[in-house]
């Protein structure tokens, strides 16, 4: 990993490779003769749903959101869409997939906006949790990996758009808003 001095492992490739594939079997079991549409919530959630849709062994559609909370590395606490999914939701099982839960807002205000469209059910997949960050009452139904309080990028997490390409999930020792 290049510049190591900035970066503290956190999670490798192998590990977040082998639970992908861990979660996609239990969503596989949970969604078997279900119609599933899975919502990426982009950016930061495209390199995990790509992964993830593959380890899903079942016929899925999937579609994304440009949903932002965040200015630098703090929450706003206003969620603004820019992209919004073109998908008719009333007979499907969503499932958002979300790089990073943390203050909950975003997700809390997109899954309003979700359910008010009729899905038949609308549950989250979260690669990161981070619970000591949480402001609102939310929780993911699918985790990943539950993470500190430390500012993590790679695997589609990004700093000021950069880091995205990291393999693995590392903490940025160093950052300025």
């Amino acid at each position: 990993m290049e510049n190591d001095n900035k970066f503290k492992l956190l999670i490798n490739e192998t590990e977040i490779d082998s639970r992908v594939k861990q979660l996609g079997q239990i969503i596989t079991n949970d969604y078997i003769d279900k119609k599933l549409l899975l919502v990426g919530i982009l950016k930061g959630s495209f390199v995990f749903l790509s992964d993830l849709m593959r380890a899903i062994q079942l016929e899925l559609m999937i579609d994304f959101m440009s949903v932002s909370s965040y200015r630098g590395t703090m929450s706003t606490g206003n969620v603004t869409i820019s992209k919004d999914i073109s998908t008719e939701l009333s007979d499907s099982h969503i499932l958002l997939v979300e790089d990073i839960l943390d203050s909950g807002r975003t997700l809390y205000e997109v899954t309003k906006i979700l359910e008010g469209r009729n899905p038949i059910s609308v549950e989250i997949c979260a690669l990161l949790d981070k619970p000591s960050k949480r402001v609102v009452d939310i929780s993911a139904k699918y985790i990943g990996f539950t993470i500190p309080d430390e500012f993590v990028v790679g695997y589609g997490l990004d700093f000021k758009e950069n880091y995205r390409n990291l393999r693995d999930i590392v903490v940025l020792n160093k950052y300025k808003n």
